[in-house]
């Protein structure tokens, strides 16, 4: 029993030792399902640690506690800034001003319904001028798994948030007239789509915004997966931001294009550093965290997590039908010259993934 335990810290060290390869280096199965569950190795850890105090082997305990807390470290990251706040390093008013947005929505999620069209052309008719006079975003995104989402459920989410950039992977056709349909051309009135191909992962991607934009493109950057579309708007005389959708494909259609679709996004970021001041903003489901190094490479290109630029928590995306154990795949990036001042996750119907959406400020 002792050396099986000590068999188990071992391993689970070597397990945890894999989110620190180099980037790309984890584009060979299985190691990228491997790394992802690195966050959950705490469990049979700390069974390890209940077992060693009771067989009183101190050495066993400390290894255990160890390879457990190591398992932790960059899940420690979505917690960090909040941590600073317990502490008083920083203030809290950021937290006070999303509790009041969280509970906002709430009240307007109990009191709306999207009864007609006529309804939500006067939503938009409101809000198109505040979103040109301010420049903050909420912006959402979520896999549609094979075009099969509940279209009422999106655009209901679309309008009880306030949402004013939508991203959306794995659709249809089908779909898209679903949600025109149910008001989301209304809502959202802009539009480009990928264009769709034999070789897209589940369908293409989409992205929606409210305002007219200047420019759009079907494809932002090549990577081996489905198009990246994306939509440009000026945020004042000096700079432009744009928006894409991004789904890298999953590691079971190819380790290494999930690897080099994850990290090719990065060329969005040199691009918007390149053009100075200029914001670039990637929602989707990129079927990677934090533990996967070409996940990591990402940031490093340039780009800032909602998860972690909050540091409420992590908010785990997939899959929706357990509250545990869940993974964090989805996410809203932004480059220099944006934070984020909230972030949640949130049921949709008829998919697998939680929606993801998050306040955007300039």
């Amino acid at each position: 029993m002792f050396w099986f335990l000590w068999i188990v810290v071992l391993l689970c060290a070597v397990w945890v030792a894999l989110g620190s390869l180099p980037a790309g280096a984890d584009a060979h199965m299985p190691l990228p399902y491997l790394i992802a569950l690195i966050p959950l190795l705490w469990v049979p850890l700390l069974a390890t640690a209940v077992a060693a105090n009771v067989m009183r082997e101190w050495g066993l305990l400390c290894g255990a506690i160890a390879v457990g807390l190591a398992s932790q470290m960059r899940e420690s990251a979505y917690w960090a800034k909040a941590a600073n706040g317990f502490f008083g390093v920083r203030s809290g008013a950021t937290g006070d001003a999303a509790a009041r947005s969280h509970d906002t929505m709430r009240e307007t999620r109990r009191e709306t319904e999207i009864n007609s069209r006529e309804t939500a052309r006067e939503i938009l008719d409101q809000q198109r001028t505040a979103t040109a006079s301010h420049a903050s975003f909420r912006v959402m995104t979520l896999n549609c798994r094979y075009g099969r989402a509940d279209a009422k459920s999106i655009v209901g989410a679309v309008l009880s948030r306030n949402v004013t950039v939508l991203a959306l992977q794995e659709l249809t056709m089908d779909l898209v007239d679903d949600l025109n349909r149910n008001g989301l051309d209304a809502l959202l009135p802009y539009r480009q789509l990928g264009d769709g191909k034999e070789t897209d992962n589940g369908g293409f991607n989409g992205i929606w915004i409210r305002v007219e934009p200047q420019s759009s493109r079907a494809s932002a950057v090549e990577i081996p997966a489905a198009d990246v579309p994306s939509i440009t708007i000026p945020v004042d005389s000096m700079r432009d931001i744009t928006f894409a959708s991004a789904h890298p494909k999953s590691p079971m259609r190819g380790s290494r294009e999930w690897s080099a679709g994850i990290r090719g996004l990065g060329a969005l970021a040199t691009d918007a550093k390149q053009r100075d001041r200029d914001i670039a903003v990637v929602l989707g489901d990129l079927n990677s965290g934090l533990d996967h190094p070409s996940f990591r490479a990402l940031l490093k290109a340039g780009f800032t997590d909602a998860n972690l630029d909050v540091a409420q928590g992590p908010r785990r995306t997939f899959p929706r039908w357990v509250p545990w154990p869940r993974i964090v795949l989805d996410h809203v990036l932004a480059t220099a010259g944006a934070r984020f001042t909230d972030v949640e996750s949130f049921e949709i119907e008829r998919t697998d993934h939680l929606a993801l959406a998050a306040t955007l400020a300039i």
